[in-house]
């Protein structure tokens, strides 16, 4: 759990670089609205880590192991891109700024691969509740510095030499790494790189059939559209209305911070006595409701208890989400191919926070600051929509699982 905590602040750390962080720089750079909303586009590797997964499943690295090894690489490799932001100017290079926020999102979507491939194969099953929490509050952890830190140290010194202290802050996840404990090692991992590629897509569709697979993905990429689409310019939207930096860092990076971790740890321990199931419908409804902070906030204009109140609560609510969602993911892998099919699944719950929100910034503009959160409300609708069939309050009961596609040949040979 210590490696977990640990690991999930690696994890988090280079997350919100490319996004609310560039996106208050480029705000304060006087950078076009439309242009900050498409700068959306530069987190498209955490979409598409599904494409490089099976290399971190196939091969192992001469040191620490398959999952230790691999994240030792991508967090030095972080530490060099994170610190080249130091030379960035957006205001007269922003294609420059483009592809070093792109080199950040490919190894921070890379990290990703190796630390859920770690956490799903290190955690047993009855684990996984708490597992799934604790490394969540690791990555709020991360995001405390990222949200709050940086905001607040950006009113005293300039952006890039807080970009150049969080590079350093990456060392946290350096040091994990090298004193986790490695899991188990697969016998059966998979022995070529075409199987890597091959099996693990197999594996899930042949598991859960290939409708209700299709249905899953679809369900992942829709279930926190809501969520994603207020969060693409949520800071944009509060640098608009009037606060100034450090009062978003110790408001919404702080105090929201520690609501995000009192919910991440509450659901937790209600999933814990619920189930998975029945914790995404609870959590889902509340995560969807929780925007309308921000729509009363955006008629109020600059008052400080709603930014408090809506910061809070969307915070809490995301929390709870988040602990949820997490272990239904893991609870969707089978250990041999736990990089390629985590990568696969949280590759498509990005789409919707990186892709389908991309055009965020033009909707602003035409709609207004409250139509758009009103929107963001109705964006999570159809995720909940396919709740009965992806994870029905009242399961069936299954007492004999199917077997997944590695142990059936296994059998009938």
């Amino acid at each position: 759990m210590a490696a977990l905590l640990l690991l999930g602040f690696s994890s988090g750390l280079p997350f919100l670089l490319p996004r609310s962080n560039l996106q208050a720089w480029m705000t304060v750079e006087k950078v076009d609205l439309g242009a900050i909303g498409l700068f959306a586009l530069v987190n498209l590797p955490y979409s598409l880590k599904f494409l490089w997964s099976p290399i971190l499943d196939r091969y192992i690295p001469p040191f620490l192991g398959r999952r230790r090894g691999w994240l030792a690489i991508t967090q030095v490799a972080l530490i060099l891109a994170i610190a080249a932001l130091y030379f960035q100017k957006p205001s007269q290079a922003l294609q420059l700024l483009a592809i070093n926020a792109v080199l950040i999102a490919f190894f921070g979507a890379t990290q990703d691969i190796a630390a859920d491939a770690y956490r799903t194969d290190v955690l047993e099953k009855l684990e996984m509740g708490a597992g799934a929490a604790v490394f969540v509050l690791g990555y709020r952890l991360a995001l405390l510095a990222t949200g709050a830190l940086a905001f607040i140290l950006a009113d005293s010194i300039r952006w890039p030499s807080v970009f150049l202290f969080m590079s350093l802050l990456m060392l946290v996840g350096v040091v994990a790494s090298f004193f986790a404990p490695e899991p188990p090692e697969d016998q059966n991992r998979p022995e070529s790189l075409k199987e890597a590629v091959v099996l693990p897509f197999g594996d899930f569709f042949y598991r859960h059939g290939l409708l209700l697979g299709f249905v899953i993905l679809l369900f992942i990429v829709l279930y926190s559209l809501g969520d994603a689409f207020l969060s693409s310019l949520s800071t944009t939207f509060l640098l608009k209305t009037g606060f100034a930096q450090k009062e978003i860092g110790a408001i919404r990076g702080g105090m929201g911070l520690i609501a995000t971790i009192v919910g991440t740890l509450s659901g937790g321990a209600i999933l814990s006595k619920i189930g998975i199931n029945r914790s995404l419908w609870i959590f889902g409804l509340l995560q969807a409701l929780s925007n309308i902070g921000y729509f009363i906030l955006a008629q109020a204009g600059k008052n400080y208890p709603l930014l408090v109140l809506s910061i809070n609560v969307e915070n809490f609510c995301g929390g709870l989400a988040a602990a949820g969602f997490v272990a239904f993911l893991m609870s969707l892998c089978h250990q041999r191919f736990s990089a390629t099919q985590y990568a696969l699944l949280t590759s498509f719950m990005a789409v919707s926070r990186d892709l389908l929100v991309a055009p965020s910034g033009f909707v602003a503009e035409r709609t207004g600051w409250p139509l758009f959160f009103l929107i963001s409300i109705f964006a999570a609708i159809p995720g909940l929509l396919l709740l009965p069939i992806v994870a029905p309050w009242n399961p069936r009961p299954q007492p004999m699982p199917r077997p997944g596609l590695d142990e059936w040949k296994d059998y009938e040979n």
